[in-house]
């Protein structure tokens, strides 16, 4: 095998394809069920922890390579230059890779339900797992009709961590599926950001977005809506006793919420320029979610 070496200015679009900050999807619900299940309990299982953090990343990265080849079977992503399919030019490659970080992912949780002698973690992940598939996957390619926001919602919210919160307490909790909301939102609300600058191609392979259902500029004005929640969800959920006070430590993300809703005001019909929303919106996913978490913890 030739070993080529990528072209400096092929670096960019190699990073823009591997897609790293996106994998804070991942990190965040682990980090945060396990933060409220050490709140709760006063306990840190670390080898289930991170055991669970690392698989969580690879099913992650399976999703984002099988998107691509999915992606690439229904000619959305032609004008996408930092498609992994379209770089490697190799969408067999791509989609045995993929499915090789899923099993890698898959055993690590079955090594926790294995450890442990209960597989109600291993089911909640591949319930995700399947939920994942269906958004781009044939025959169901829920995503093309507007519905890999809502996918999302419960995918990264509510079922992971649940998940992680069970892994560390073989228990249920409220507070964690309450706390899942709002990480359920801010995982959504990447997915919602990043079909505002790719109109015209999802319109063309048949995909109805919400930004595509809604136009850009009605997508724009329901973004400080979306953001809002979170914070005034919060506040509910500590008004209610459900929430420690210390979680009030999520404000200090609100720059980056802001942050986010001007620039898409200003530039949501212009694609160069709101392209790069979505990694605001994945700065706001991460820090709000991190600031959370610590507030549990605290």
């Amino acid at each position: 095998m030739t070993t080529q070496t990528i072209k400096p200015s092929n670096r960019k679009l190699w990073m823009a394809a591997i897609k790293p900050p996106m994998y804070s999807v991942a990190v965040i619900p682990i980090w945060l069920g396990t933060a409220v299940a050490v709140a709760e309990t006063q306990k840190l299982n670390s080898g289930v922890f991170f055991t669970f953090l690392i698989s969580a990343i690879l099913i992650v990265a399976w999703l984002n390579l099988s998107n691509d080849v999915f992606d690439s079977e229904t000619g959305i992503d032609k004008n996408k230059a930092h498609s992994l399919v379209n770089l490697t030019g190799n969408k067999y490659f791509i989609f045995g890779l993929g499915n090789l970080f899923l099993v890698a992912g898959i055993l690590g949780i079955f090594g926790i339900a294995w450890w442990q002698q209960d597989f109600t973690v291993i089911a909640i992940v591949l319930l995700c797992c399947a939920l994942g598939y269906t958004y781009q996957g044939p025959p169901f390619r829920l995503g093309y009709l507007g519905l890999g926001e809502i996918i999302c919602f419960f995918t990264f919210g509510p079922l992971a961590i649940a998940a992680a919160y069970y892994s560390q307490t073989q228990a249920w909790s409220w507070v964690a599926i309450a706390a899942s909301i709002l990480i359920g939102i801010t995982t959504s609300l990447i997915l919602f950001c990043s079909h505002f600058h790719q109109v015209s191609d999802d319109v063309a392979a048949g995909k109805r977005s919400p930004i595509v259902r809604l136009g850009t500029a009605k997508g724009a004005q329901l973004l400080p809506w979306i953001c809002g929640s979170v914070f005034v969800l919060t506040g509910l959920f500590i008004g209610l006793g459900i929430f420690p006070l210390k979680t009030l430590l999520i404000l200090l993300s609100l720059p980056f919420a802001i942050q986010l809703c001007r620039h898409v005001s200003t530039y949501h019909n212009q694609p160069t320029m709101v392209s790069n929303c979505k990694f605001i919106a994945i700065a706001f996913h991460f820090f709000s979610g991190l600031l959370f978490g610590f507030g549990f913890i605290l």
